[in-house]
């Protein structure tokens, strides 16, 4: 595990991350966090289980993580990299911003455990633009180019 801050403490399990994002269930999407390096990257963990309300419709009988939501993961993970990096922006909303080469690769389903990677490209006072991928046992499930504002 990386750290750049001696104080940090990893992994952050679900309480740390809501002490850092305002998302609760059922939309909070990040389960832990296992790396960091501030300013710099971050891996974050979901777990998906059959539970997730979203898997009684989509699909009946075929249950698929929406890719939408793969990337709010990200997003949400990107958001925890911006706000340990920059304590300021701890408990404020994120807005997405734009969204760029963003890619499905694999499915994902029940039982799948994400990783997700995230790499800061840009930071300037409220928005930030990371790159981040979303893997599956080591195979690329999807990656994107993701911005936010913070309120």
């Amino acid at each position: 595990m990386t750290t750049a801050a001696s104080d940090l403490q990893l992994p952050i399990d679900v309480n740390g991350i809501m002490a850092i994002l305002p998302h609760r269930y059922p939309f909070l999407l990040v389960d832990r966090i296992v790396e960091v390096e501030l300013g710099q990257s971050i891996v974050g963990i979901k777990n998906v289980t059959i539970n997730e309300p979203f898997f009684q419709g989509h699909f009946p009988g075929e249950p698929v993580m929406p890719g939408v939501l793969i990337l709010e993961a990200m997003a949400q993970v990107g958001s925890i990299l911006a706000c340990l990096s920059s304590p300021e922006l701890v408990g404020r909303l994120a807005y997405f911003a734009g969204l760029d080469k963003a890619r499905f690769r694999r499915i994902v389903r029940p039982g799948d455990q994400l990783v997700l990677k995230l790499e800061m490209l840009k930071q300037k006072a409220k928005v930030i633009k990371v790159a981040g991928q979303a893997l599956v046992d080591g195979q690329l499930a999807a990656e994107a180019e993701l911005m936010a504002s913070f309120a």
